[in-house]
């Protein structure tokens, strides 16, 4: 029997050359099929599937069999975030297989169809985020999921697929079908809910797919995808890292452990790169000093600063905005701005006068229900908001110019700030230079909204039109 041995992580193991299954056996029974780039930036191919093996994958010409990640199963029913009366078992019959590509894979084809594998120069980077269509009895929100123009994630994905990105990077929570619909709600009517694969289908593999399958996708962690929501798929079918008993979010025990993992980056090349933060569970409010995330969140401002340390230019990514601002509808009309992140700018400034270190020049963040931009004159990197994607949207009016009190980093105004508020869409990053780039935002229907330059830790915007 012939053996071929990569350099890869140890959970791709040993392929074998023989006995594999057909390229094109079991095509139809393919799920979703994506790269999702990991730790270094490695490739993984992973593919969902129904079929009963792993399929067979041709790597720059070799037949070889997928690895198996997760079997077909149910998970026993854990507390989630939701009454229990509207949760149920996780249910995920299918089969979810991955392979962990070589350095400098030219083509891995899948079922007669060729994956996107990463360049050695990403130029041209998606941001999406906030894309799944929102089911939750607990804020008595129901989307309209039926609605391609009220849930328009679909149309989103196949425009900026069209745009032919390097990457695609989206900044977290995919899953928003929590609870069933209501009965004679006709927009979201059949949905499924709950956080097994038919709700994760519906919500993301599926509207998803043509998106999934122009580019590699670096993946940000939500707290949609905590351990009390979505977590156990988030596990199981999106983490580029290896699955292991007791951080899969199937046992509550083990949440502090399945809510967290460390930083890493994403090589963009010519020396920039994409720093992905599990900062899920952090919330908005302050952290207790026995919380064990002070620790697990003090890493991870350690290791960022560890690797942002000279880069010619670092886009820090999680989920939570750092330094974002909020809107709330108070009575009488009034309008209440909120700024920052309570639970996590204290713990990252602990490391740094400054909330983020030296070389981290762009944060990427979802959260907020809209799309904005923050500039801070270079004293702390600027803020991208791209929470616009699909999930119901925040409507409240944001000003374009803020109060002198909405001060998201102590002492460190906004010297400029844009925001785009009622409107779906997602923003484009495009390398103009060594540490500069052009930011984009399109809405839904591919009409550009704003133009924005990105000089180090600068950032200007101007409306398209």
């Amino acid at each position: 029997m012939a053996i071929l041995r990569f350099a890869m992580p140890a959970f791709a193991g040993v392929l074998t050359l023989s006995a594999a299954p057909s390229l094109s056996d079991n095509a139809n029974l393919v799920q979703a099929a994506f790269v999702a780039l990991g730790p270094g930036g490695i490739p993984v191919a992973r593919v969902i599937t129904q079929a009963d093996q792993c399929p067979a994958i041709s790597v720059d010409g070799h037949k070889l069999t997928m690895q198996l990640r997760a079997a077909p199963s149910t998970e026993p029913l854990r507390p989630t975030a939701s009454a229990a009366e509207l949760s149920k078992p996780s249910a995920f019959p299918v089969r979810v297989c991955e392979m962990a590509l070589p350095e400098g894979t030219k083509t891995a084809v899948l079922g007669g169809r060729a994956l996107p594998l990463p360049s050695s120069h990403i130029d041209r980077i998606v941001v999406i985020g906030d894309t799944g269509c929102r089911l939750k009895a607990k804020d008595d929100a129901w989307q309209a999921c039926n609605d391609p123009r009220q849930y328009p994630f679909a149309r989103i994905a196949a425009r900026a697929a069209a745009w032919k990105p390097d990457l695609v990077v989206h900044v977290g929570d995919y899953l928003y079908r929590e609870n069933p619909c209501p009965d004679g709600n006709v927009g979201c009517a059949g949905s499924p809910w709950g956080y097994g694969w038919d709700a994760w289908n519906a919500d993301f593999f599926q509207p998803g797919s043509p998106l999934l399958a122009t580019a590699p996708w670096a993946l940000a962690r939500g707290n949609h995808e905590n351990c009390a929501r979505a977590g156990q798929g988030w596990w199981r079918l999106l983490d580029p890292r290896q699955l292991l008993a007791g951080r899969d979010c199937n046992d509550a025990e083990n949440d502090s452990q399945g809510d967290y993992s460390p930083p890493y980056a994403v090589p963009l090349g010519k020396g920039a790169q994409v720093v992905v933060m599990d900062l899920s569970h952090a919330g908005t409010d302050k952290i207790a000093p026995s919380d064990p995330r002070i620790a697990q969140y003090s890493q991870t401002a350690r290791m960022l600063g560890v690797m942002a340390k000279g880069k010619a230019f670092t886009f820090a990514v999680d989920h939570y905005p750092f330094l974002g601002v909020t809107a709330q509808a108070k009575p009488g009309g009034k309008i209440k701005l909120g700024a920052g992140n309570k639970a996590l700018n204290p713990i990252f400034a602990q490391q740094d006068r400054r909330i983020m270190p030296k070389g981290v020049d762009v944060l990427l963040a979802g959260h907020i229900h809209v799309w904005e931009q923050a500039d801070f004159g270079g004293a702390e990197p600027s803020q991208f908001v791209a929470g616009f994607s699909g999930t119901q949207e925040d409507t409240v009016p944001l000003p374009h110019t803020l109060p002198a009190n909405v001060v998201p980093a102590p002492a460190t105004p906004i010297r400029q700030f844009d925001a785009v508020v009622a409107s779906f869409g997602f923003m484009t990053l495009q390398r103009t230079g060594q540490r500069a780039w052009r930011a984009r935002v399109f809405d839904d229907e591919g009409n550009e909204l704003r133009k924005c330059r990105i000089d180090r830790r600068r950032s200007s915007c101007r409306a398209a039109r």
